[in-house]
Order: structure tokens, then sequence, then C-alpha cells
């Protein structure tokens, strides 16, 4: 029971986390949303987080094995056994890119950046997008946080049984 509900604080931490990184590239994102020249003289790129789960890790090999739909029967799990997983819970490889679509142009000759045709070149950022990815990482680190509470509850009430 107790390493399912450290399991439980693990897996959650690792979402928080990444969720964090999601928020925090949004706000990079909305706060460079104006920055026609970076360091390296382009327009600033969107920030992307990019979750991935650690290829050949338990979580991957049964989710391979229950989507391929080759042994199903009434149970809906058949392959699964509870408990058999090593204790490694790892399963997100987390990484920061950039975007790699076109910056936007906007006509605007008194600009300083403007080019000889009077287009600046701003950024690819699409303010609704971004709106839209922090409402859905705030909601996904709650949702997260609820797991947390709900895993410690349990523990306490295991505890006073």
């Amino acid at each position: 029971m107790a390493e399912n509900v450290f399991a439980a604080f693990a897996i959650s931490g690792q979402g928080m986390s990444v969720q964090r990184m999601r928020l925090s590239a949004t706000a990079k994102n909305i706060a460079n949303v104006n920055t026609t020249k970076s360091i390296d003289g382009q327009p600033y790129k969107r920030e992307v987080v990019i979750a991935r789960a650690i290829p050949g890790s338990p979580f991957e090999e049964e989710l391979d094995s229950q989507l391929s739909l080759s042994r199903t029967t009434n149970d809906h799990a058949p392959t699964a056994h509870p408990g058999t997983y090593p204790p490694d819970y790892r399963v997100l490889k987390v990484a920061t890119t950039t975007d790699a679509s076109p910056p936007r142009l906007v006509y605007d000759p008194s600009h300083p950046d403007a080019d000889e045709s009077g287009y600046v070149s701003m950024p690819n950022i699409n303010i609704v997008t971004e709106m839209v990815e922090m409402i859905a990482a705030q909601r996904a680190f709650e949702a997260n946080t609820s797991v947390v509470d709900s895993a410690k509850n349990i523990a306490r009430d295991s505890l006073e049984i």
C-alpha cells in the first residue's frame, strides 16, 4: 500500500513539474509577444514544452499492449498484471523547444525594424492560443494537486484503521 501511495506522489509530482514548465513557457511567450529582435537579431520564437514517455518504460510497454487490440476479451485489460512493475516512475522525458513556424508579417512602415516594404517580422505567437495553453496547464496542475491530496488522505485514513 505504501508503495502505491508514494507512486501516486511521484507521478503527480512529475505532472506538476511539467505543467509548471508549460506555464513558464506560456508566460515567456506572452511577455515577448511584441519582441521583434532577440539576441540573434530575429523575432522571438514561441517556446513549446514537449513531454514524452521514456522509450521502453513499463508504462509505454503496457500502453502499447493494451492499444494493440490483439488480445481483446471481456476483461478489457487481459495482459495487465498489477503490482509487477519495477518501482521506476519516471515515465516522462520533458524538453523545451522553439516553434519553427514563420514569423507574422505586420505592415508598419513607421516601425524601426520594418523592412524596405514596410513589413515588420513579429513573433509567431497568437495570444489566444497562449491563453488556452495557460488555462489547460493550470487545470492540469490543479488535477495533479488533487491527486496528491487524495493520496495523502488515503494514507492518513489507512493509518487510522
